[in-house]
């Protein structure tokens, strides 16, 4: 952050504010919070109305208000628990204090004559309405009239309170009153600062509050697309492996897969080896719907480096879809006689020795593995491209550990959570986009019903009907074990339910508890046909595909958010015959859970669903924040800002073409990123 007059305040820590040490620092940085600046940006979640003191005679149980009042009587009442209460009078009516935690001072100063001016829930008590343990103040006299400005609520932390960190931020703007130099004309708040301020003490109008936010958001979005296109263009500037065409070992590929590639296939995969002849790094997302076909891409590209020599990591999320890719890779790529290896957290120490050395002597040309392929020991002979699938399931850091593996290698990084459009503009502009927007000929869309659990027993039927007559399916829970105080249904109880339901069938159970070996067990048991009904948790969201697996319940569905709700059905539908998806939920449904459910039986578009699924609940794991680690946005929140991102992206343009003063002093006021992410 910047201010005109050369110093920093906003760089200054926390600790220069008085009552402000070590300890309740530690507390801060909790919250985000080391420097000056940024507890001017840490904003407040929402207001309290205490503009107006309302009359006795116009309390209702349930609401927060300011109240002011005259005391008539304070006494210590022996009941259950010892209270101190204070009765007060304003002329219209009474309202009792209650203080079970009290003091001789504050028993003291409870003096009838004097004011009381106190903030807080009303409610009912033994003897009318009373409020417990508001912030109150005494005064001799009347008080004045209430300040026309709203008092924030900001976010705390566990030993620090709303009002202490309020006192905080009004010591940082008096200190930093003119530090936030970002300018932007043509709005109600052209200066940032101002925008700020407004915010950490409003005045009573709706309006103006969704303006000043509304400036501020906007700088944060701009100054992430801001940090992005930096990423981007330092990346640019460095080089790499170039990996042009070499023997054509990608035409045997075409030739022996069995299947032609899609248009859209056939388009991604120009991008990515395009890419790869260049020197400059490649950094591309690749997005597709369930089952779209990225990882033939992902073949392609390990094909175009192995013709060169080089090697090829590709990651996982899970242990079972590494096993996947390495099965599929090996069978598409061993025929052009380059060797798949695969590296696992579970493999024997003679195993992993035996991998660890045909990666270092650069005998596996592709390196199929989960986090192990980053860790300690493991050495690459020439790591010319990176793979990553589910790229959202990983740490910044994780990726960045694995690039490091190499001199820079390209990157590839793939994702089935379709992101929508208004989000990888902006969110994604360090990296290049390529979109698998068709499914491959033959494959039927997804048959989705929604079934009240009132007919539970009406599915259990027709489950057992269809895979009685050779058909394979899912029924997933969304907890392990049944509990008094949780009412959905749990993958044990239910396991045990359909096996008792369903004799002539093999019901099988898998979950995210058991050991590795065993769900991998399982899971195989279950590709090869040797269970008919497999009984799982969320586990099998990602990397089993079953081309037989034509049938999936999905219980408790309206518990489950769209993004989930698709990629959990994206695992039927893989083979030939038709695939029905059944949503049991419990009614009555709330608006948001009918909408998702309705959306999941109207449509299997998944760029659609992820549309829907931003309205209704944010980016949440679309951008996959929560798992990554990277910083999560101060106050945007996607959910409902998302119609500002075209704007930031044409402000973004635009500074970094004409005012890179102002460009520098938008990404300083959000936080720089370290320089080396730029290639993550």
């Amino acid at each position: 952050m910047t201010a005109p007059s050369g110093e920093q305040p906003t760089i200054a820590p926390v600790t220069d504010l008085p009552g402000v040490g070590p300890g309740t620092a530690e507390k801060l940085e909790r919250l985000g919070i080391t420097t000056l600046g940024d507890l001017l940006l840490h904003l407040p979640y929402r207001y309290q109305d205490r503009t107006r003191s309302v009359p006795f005679d116009e309390l209702a149980p349930g609401t927060e208000c300011l109240v002011t009042g005259k005391i008539m009587a304070s006494s210590i009442s022996y009941g259950r628990r010892r209270s101190l209460l204070t009765r007060l009078g304003d002329g219209h009516g009474t309202l009792t204090i209650r203080l079970f935690h009290f003091s001789r001072g504050q028993e003291q100063s409870m003096q009838p004559g004097s004011w009381m001016r106190c903030f807080g829930d009303v409610r009912i008590g033994p003897n009318g309405l009373e409020m417990v343990h508001p912030e109150y103040r005494l005064h001799r006299a009347e008080p004045p009239p209430a300040r026309a400005e709203l008092t924030p609520v900001y976010p705390a932390t566990l030993g620090l309170t709303s009002g202490r960190i309020r006192k905080w931020v009004g010591a940082a703007l008096e200190r930093c009153e003119d530090a936030l130099a970002s300018t932007l004309p043509n709005m109600e708040f052209a200066d940032l600062m101002k925008a700020i301020q407004f915010l950490h003490a409003p005045s009573n109008d709706q309006d103006r509050i969704n303006a000043a936010r509304e400036r501020v958001v906007l700088d944060e979005l701009t100054g992430h697309y801001l940090v992005m296109k930096r990423r981007q263009a330092l990346l640019k500037r460095q080089s790499t492996i170039a990996l042009p065409s070499g023997p054509k070992l990608g035409r045997q590929l075409l030739k022996q897969l069995g299947f032609r590639l899609t248009r859209a296939q056939a388009k991604t995969t120009g991008e990515v080896l395009e890419d790869l002849a260049k020197e400059r790094p490649m950094m591309r997302l690749l997005q597709g719907d369930v089952g779209s076909g990225k990882t033939v891409v992902a073949a392609f590209a390990a094909t175009r480096a192995a013709e060169r020599g080089c090697q090829t990591a590709i990651m996982a999320p899970t242990e079972i879809l590494a096993e996947q890719h390495f099965e599929t890779m090996s069978a598409w790529l061993a025929p052009l006689g380059i060797d798949v290896g695969l590296l696992t957290g579970r493999q024997s120490a003679p195993e992993r020795r035996t991998r660890l050395e045909a990666i270092r002597e650069g005998q596996d040309l592709v390196a199929v593995g989960t986090h192990a392929l980053f860790q300690a020991g493991v050495e690459f002979r020439q790591l010319a491209l990176a793979i990553i699938d589910e790229q959202h399931r990983f740490g910044v850091h994780q990726r960045m550990q694995l690039r490091d593996k190499g001199r820079l290698p390209h990157q590839l990084v793939m994702t089935a959570t379709p992101i929508p459009r208004t989000l990888t503009m902006a969110l994604y502009a360090d990296m290049d986009v390529s979109t698998i927007d068709e499914l491959p000929p033959g494959r039927l869309p997804v048959h989705t019903h929604g079934a009240a659990m009132s007919r539970r027993g009406e599915v259990i039927d027709r489950v057992r009907d269809w895979c009685e007559r050779g058909r394979q399916g899912y029924w997933v829970c969304t907890t392990i074990e049944e509990d008094e105080e949780n009412e959905l249904n749990a993958a044990e109880s239910v396991h045990a339910e359909l096996a008792a339901q369903m004799p002539r069938l093999r019901v099988g159970l898998v979950h995210g508890r058991l050991p590795q070996a065993e769900k991998n067990a399982v899971m195989a048991q279950f590709k090869a046909g040797e269970i008919d009904v497999l009984v799982a948790t969320t586990v099998i969201e990602v990397g089993v595909d079953v081309s037989n697996a034509s049938v999936m319940v999905i219980d408790n569905a309206e518990r489950l958010g769209l993004a989930q709700l698709h990629q959990l059905r994206g695992r039927v539908g893989r083979g030939s015959a038709q695939a029905t998806c059944i949503l049991l939920y419990e009614a009555p449904l709330s608006a948001v859970a009918r909408e998702r459910l309705a959306v999941m039986r109207d449509t299997n578009d998944g760029f659609k669903i992820a549309e829907k699924d931003l309205e209704l609940r944010g980016p949440g794991d679309i951008l996959g924040t929560r798992q990554t680690g990277e910083e999560t946005f101060k106050l945007a929140d996607l959910g409902i800002d998302r119609h500002l991102l075209p704007r930031a992206v044409e402000l973004g343009n635009r500074l970094l073409a004409e005012d890179e003063t102002t460009a520098q002093t938008i990404i300083d006021t959000w936080g720089r990123r370290d320089a080396e992410y730029a290639s993550v």
